[in-house]
């Protein structure tokens, strides 16, 4: 398929041909359900611990005789049944994470790489170059691009001027192509890729397209 290059003022400059097999795909629901929960599952610390009866300090001794007392029988003042006991099934250091193939989790970014495009979400921008870092003067440029909603910006190579603008945006997240996956386009409305951002996609995926 082919895709207009733009510049901040909204103007085409130039077509980009990307594939179909990444950008042009059927969206496979099921396997973007499965990945949303494996990824948000692998989130989870699982750091969160309470102490039992055996943890708490103090409580060695018997508080009372066993028998003739008059009393219910009590082995220890840091049983959970006591203010200040243990916690009794308590949660523990646990390990949440769960596994994903190679292959499902390309096709989830396949997936909704197709849909954002699908969707016309997707915009290719020409290479930006500014003189000093100005956000006013990107947030100017990006109100002509008619983009409403959260964004995300995919970039490649670094241009120090160039993020320093865009970074102090709110509505836009920077991400850089070599660490861009399934979950930041999911979470973003509007994907804006770079020229050459995009251009490194295709080559990542360009043997598995095939």
């Amino acid at each position: 398929m082919k895709v207009n290059v733009i510049n901040l003022k909204g103007e085409k400059i130039e077509e980009v041909e990307l594939n179909n097999n990444i950008f042009g795909i059927k969206p496979n629901e099921e396997v973007l359900k499965q990945y949303i929960r494996v990824y948000m599952s692998n989130q989870r610390q699982g750091t969160s611990s309470v102490k039992n009866r055996s943890e708490v300090s103090g409580g060695g001794k018997k508080p009372w005789a066993q028998k003739h007392t008059g009393r219910a029988r009590q082995g220890s003042i840091r049983s959970p049944i006591w203010v200040h006991g243990g916690v009794a099934h308590g949660p523990k250091p646990k390990d949440w994470r769960l596994c994903i193939s190679k292959n499902v989790k390309e096709l989830a970014f396949k997936s909704i790489l197709s849909q954002r495009m699908s969707e016309k979400k997707i915009m290719v921008l020409d290479k930006v170059k500014f003189d000093k870092p100005s956000t006013k003067k990107f947030a100017e440029a990006f109100k002509k691009l008619k983009v409403s909603g959260s964004s995300i910006l995919v970039w490649l190579k670094k241009d120090e001027d160039f993020l320093k603008s865009v970074r102090n945006i709110k509505e836009i997240t920077l991400v850089n192509a070599s660490t861009l996956g399934a979950f930041d386009v999911i979470k973003a409305k509007n994907v804006l890729f770079m020229k050459d951002a995009v251009l490194s996609i295709e080559e990542r995926y360009k043997h598995e397209a095939k």
